[in-house]
């Protein structure tokens, strides 16, 4: 039986999703809460196969299943894409939102049905539940989508399939099923986008750095797949396994990765990135400012393990010593936003490729510094951390670029969206590094109220709520481009939402909250 703080993180959702519904009022947004309320049925399920340890893979256990939170984030940005892009007459980008709709729907029905079929007894039920649900969608989308678009959702569910195989054996106990539905069914989509561009590419068509990002994140993936398979014959540790990573990330950055950007982007990768980086002297004076911010982040690793005393090799590193990192992330984010959007999207993409590049190191203990990060990064773990993989650094840098990278600039003729839509791209800076960190800074230190079932406290949610709505009166101030057009009122039910869902949720916050604060200012 699902306990209360699953219960209220459920009603929280519900409410999402009745508010996007009541904005929307279509065909689509009755296919989210038909998803919605299966999706809250078979959660029960995957948190019992979970509990009794049934689950086809090993997950993380310190968490529920997550995944009616999870089902829903990927149809609901689809539905609010194609809100947004049809107000704006854009009718390539409102058929795009339809097509990512349907995917995240089919994509949730499928964890939904594994789960079911591997229940023992049979719920019936829930079978039954569950393909109603399934029904309303398929029929709505066999009366939505063009056959070219059912075949572009039938290959991102074939990938999300293949990737689910792979990655949740080779990585046990790294993600909830929840988790892994968001983090999966994203990098099968950008799987299946590089590949549709790749065969149609058409010159002097498509952003370069919207292709940056693409071939970023599959070349990554392909790396860590490449070198998982390879060290399995090989003793990693080693100096000629070392060195022999570091040759192969070389052939194939430079074999692959590069000559499949030139294709797309049509001019040379390495020239193309140099002259965007330096292209203006702002750009220059943000590169110098957030490589001394760098430089304070390392400092602050080193220093604190230079704290840690032989004696106390257990020793790890407080919430508030933690929330350190989101302090740094936001002084990062915030001039980004304001002054160079497009040089934060590719700075982003950079630092994501070199964080899952160290993670690498790190995972296979690649000499000279795989042993090293190892040491330094295990002050900074914490129960999330569970499997092999330490992501929690990973989901913060997810969680503060997401609005930035899938910000709808093809939709915002003038660089922005109006009303709450303005404030899209500051959903990660307002959810977490704002909101998620006062929370658990006051509520740690003064907080005594705990919401019931929970280690969160009121005071933190309230704190959190009211400094996020400061820091959008300071956004206000000094980014010029956001007119909020008087929706005061969705903006404060919109923080106020999510923060509750900060104190209720045992999901990745780094990775949820920004998303969900996102669909509600693109609504």
């Amino acid at each position: 039986m699902l306990n209360k703080p699953v219960l209220v993180e459920s009603l929280i959702v519900f409410i999402i999703v009745l508010f996007v519904h009541a904005v929307v009022w279509d065909r689509y947004s009755w296919c989210a809460v038909a998803l919605a309320v299966q999706a809250f049925y078979v959660q029960f399920k995957w948190d019992r196969l979970l509990q009794l340890g049934g689950a086809v893979f090993r997950f993380r256990t310190a968490a529920n299943s997550g995944l009616l939170p999870a089902s829903m984030v990927i149809p609901l940005l689809g539905i609010a894409m194609k809100e947004r892009c049809k107000s704006a007459g854009i009718v390539y980008f409102e058929r795009f939102g339809i097509v990512v709709a349907s995917t995240g729907m089919l994509v949730a029905l499928f964890l939904s049905v594994i789960a079911v079929g591997i229940t023992k007894p049979v719920p019936t039920n829930t079978c039954i539940l569950t393909g109603v649900a399934g029904s309303i969608i398929i029929y709505t989308m066999k009366h939505s989508l063009t056959v070219s678009e059912v075949i572009e959702v039938l290959e991102v569910l074939l990938i999300f399939v293949y990737l689910s195989m792979i990655l949740l054996y080779l990585l046990p106990r790294c993600f909830t099923p929840g988790e892994a539905l968001l983090v999966l069914g994203g990098i099968s989509f950008v799987f299946n986008q590089l590949i549709k561009r790749s065969l149609n590419v058409i010159e002097g068509r498509g952003d370069p750095i919207d292709f940056f990002l693409l071939v970023a994140v599959v070349g990554v993936v392909l790396l860590g797949l490449f070198f998982t398979v390879l060290f399995i014959f090989m003793d990693s540790g080693t100096w000629i396994s070392s060195m022999f990573f570091h040759m192969m990330t070389a052939v194939l950055g430079l074999g692959v990765i590069m000559p499949w950007l030139y294709r797309l982007i049509q001019r040379n990768p390495l020239f193309w990135l140099l002259q965007f980086l330096f292209q203006t002297q702002t750009r220059v004076y943000l590169l110098v400012y957030w490589t001394f911010l760098a430089a304070s982040a390392c400092g602050v690793v080193f220093y604190q393990n230079a704290k840690r005393s032989s004696e106390s090799k257990k020793h790890q590193a407080s919430t508030i010593t933690r929330k350190y990192f989101h302090f740094i992330v936001v002084a990062t984010y915030v001039p980004g936003l304001i002054y160079d959007r497009q040089l934060l999207y590719v700075a982003a993409v950079l630092c994501l490729a070199v964080f899952i590049f160290l993670e690498y190191i790190r995972y296979f203990r690649i000499k000279p510094f795989g042993q090293t990060l190892r040491y330094l990064l295990s002050l900074f773990l914490d129960e999330r951390d569970s499997g092999p993989l330490i992501l929690t650094h990973i989901y913060l840098l997810l969680g503060m670029s997401l609005p930035v990278w899938l910000f709808p600039r093809s939709c915002a003729p003038k660089g922005t969206l109006s009303g709450a839509g303005a404030l899209v791209p500051y959903s990660g800076v307002l959810a977490v590094g704002v909101g998620d960190t006062i929370a658990s800074v006051f509520g740690s230190t003064m907080g005594e109220i705990k919401w019931p079932g929970t280690k969160k406290t009121f005071e933190g949610t309230m704190t959190a709520v009211f400094a996020q709505i400061i820091a959008v009166a300071l956004i206000l101030i000094f980014d010029s481009s956001v007119n909020l057009n008087s929706s005061y009122a969705w903006i404060l039910a919109s923080v106020s939402l999510v923060s509750l869902l900060e104190a209720y949720t045992t999901q990745i916050d780094n990775l949820l909250l920004p998303l969900y604060l996102q669909i509600m200012f693109m609504v």
